[in-house]
């Protein structure tokens, strides 16, 4: 069997496999060993970047038959769109796993059992071509998360949790029951049930009326995992309350689970729907409330994670306005901003995390002066929070510049008032960073602080690394994901591919 045959089959069982290896080791190798299945599931996912063809359309496909009776498939394959995904969930996790080591000191084995199998279903999400396939993915990698802010969580954990659940599973059994719609529908246009994701948007979209609200559960679903404002007020909570790794993971892979339905589900299956002018003007100021609310709320936050979690919502709403500016520029932008914000905002938890681990507080008032103290730290720092700013030469700058010049030409008001988001931004990290890292060496607690071990440096070196690369050199990210934006565009808007070139 060659290796665009079983790569993505065996991306989905290793860490399957790895979660049941943990229970057959001792407790107190549990760690060791989940850094090494999910360094080992890095290392498969890795051929892909040079393997993969920049060119629209499906590729390293495999479709299995699962439940025939039903139509039901194992279909899986990559495009532009979920290749950076995979490779930005695939890198993140060994990351967080290696991240974990002191501070999960309880529970070790379940810990990274949910890691692992969490990782299963955030990869299954983005490679599912069968949507009742997608669907279980999309609810199992629901369940390691709950579990995981639940139990390793801060003191209002329990909360949190339930509240991450709640908002969550009401937008996927929506998601459900419209995936039911169109399965049965496309069955009685052409007596062939199937959940096959090229069936179903040839045959399972000419709904009439009833487009409005499939795309409104569709929307629902992903907009609550976004999350779009006003569907935001899970995320603060959850953010806060979840260990290092769980903010990590929840901020780089699975807020970028809603924007990628937007590109795969929504927009393809209700182009009409999702291109109604009303529709267009709801989902843009959205976007750009999004974008400003984000901003002005985390500039009174005291507490850095808080600070952080809220200035996600500010960038996934420049996200949003690139998906539905629909231009290249813009929608590559849109696919940039996702990799750059896991990159970034990951760096950015890590580095929470390891400011709680030495001061046991994440109050910024409670630093000051750690640039003379911890150098490293403070270097790493300033790259990862000028990355999220949008620094030129960073990777942030990229993304963002290349949404607002797409979104200046389908919505130029709009463009120009999210460019305050930039400055906005800037308004929140810029002294954040002083009163952490410049402000005066005040408190005698801080005055004893420790540097980053090699271990941290382990985890936050790729990061910075990554954080440079794209912002000097995206055309490999770029190229590989034009195709398949371009032929977003073309099934959603054929008539503006002219223009939008």
């Amino acid at each position: 069997m060659t290796y665009d045959a079983w790569i993505l089959p065996a991306l989905l069982v290793w860490p399957l496999m790895g979660a049941a290896l943990l229970y057959l080791a001792p407790a107190s190798r549990s760690k060791v060993l989940a850094l090494v299945v999910s360094v080992i599931e890095f290392g498969i996912s890795v051929p892909l970047w040079w393997r993969f063809a920049p060119a629209a359309g499906m590729q390293f496909a495999v479709d299995w038959a699962w439940i025939p009776a039903w139509g039901i498939r194992f279909h899986l394959g990559l495009d532009g769109i979920s290749l950076f995904m995979v490779l930005l969930t695939t890198f993140l996790v060994p990351l967080s796993v290696l991240g974990s080591w002191t501070y999960i000191t309880k529970r070790e084995r379940g810990f990274y059992a949910l890691l692992l199998v969490l990782t299963t279903g955030m990869l299954g999400v983005f490679v599912s071509l069968d949507l009742f396939l997608f669907y279980v993915m999309w609810e199992v990698m629901l369940i390691p998360m709950y579990f995981i802010i639940g139990i390793w969580g801060g003191d209002n954990r329990i909360y949190a949790a339930i509240k991450f659940f709640i908002y969550t599973f009401l937008g996927s059994l929506l998601m459900l029951v419209a995936i039911l719609g169109l399965y049965l529908h496309a069955a009685k246009a052409t007596g062939t049930y199937s959940f096959d994701y090229d069936f179903l948007l040839a045959n399972g979209t000419h709904l009439g009326p009833a487009a409005f609200w499939f795309f409104a559960a569709f929307f629902l679903a992903f907009a609550i995992k976004v999350p779009m404002f006003p569907l935001h007020t899970w995320l603060p909570d959850a953010h806060v309350e979840a260990p290092t790794a769980g903010s990590v993971i929840l901020a780089g892979v699975l807020l970028k689970m809603g924007t990628y339905g937007f590109l795969r589900f929504a927009l393809p299956f209700f182009p009409q729907v999702a291109m109604n002018p009303t529709i267009v003007a709801v989902v843009v100021t959205l976007s750009v409330i999004g974008i400003i609310y984000g901003g002005l709320v985390a500039m009174v936050q005291p507490d850095f994670k808080k600070l952080v979690a809220y200035s996600s919502v500010a960038h996934l709403g420049f996200v949003m306005l690139g998906i539905w500016a629909l231009t290249l520029q813009s929608v590559q932008g849109a696919l940039l901003v996702m990799i750059n914000h896991g990159i970034s905002t990951g760096a950015l938890f890590f580095l929470a995390g390891m400011l709680y681990e030495r001061r046991h507080t994440r109050l910024l008032d409670a630093f000051g002066g750690l640039a003379r103290v911890v150098p490293l730290l403070a270097a790493a720092l300033t790259i990862a929070s000028l990355s999220s700013v949008g620094l030129p030469g960073t990777n942030g700058f990229i993304g963002e510049f290349l949404i607002l010049i797409g979104a200046f030409k389908t919505y130029p008001v709009a463009a120009i008032i999210s460019t305050t988001g930039v400055i906005v931004a800037a308004m929140y990290l810029l002294p954040a960073l002083q009163k952490i890292i410049y402000n005066p060496l005040t408190k005698a607690e801080n005055q004893k602080l420790l540097d980053l071990s090699p271990r941290e440096l382990i985890v936050l070196v790729p990061l910075l690394a990554a954080i440079v690369w794209i912002g000097v050199y995206p055309r490999p990210f770029l190229s590989r994901m034009e195709p398949a934006a371009q032929h977003l565009i073309d099934t959603v808007r054929p008539q503006t591919t002219t223009a939008v070139r």
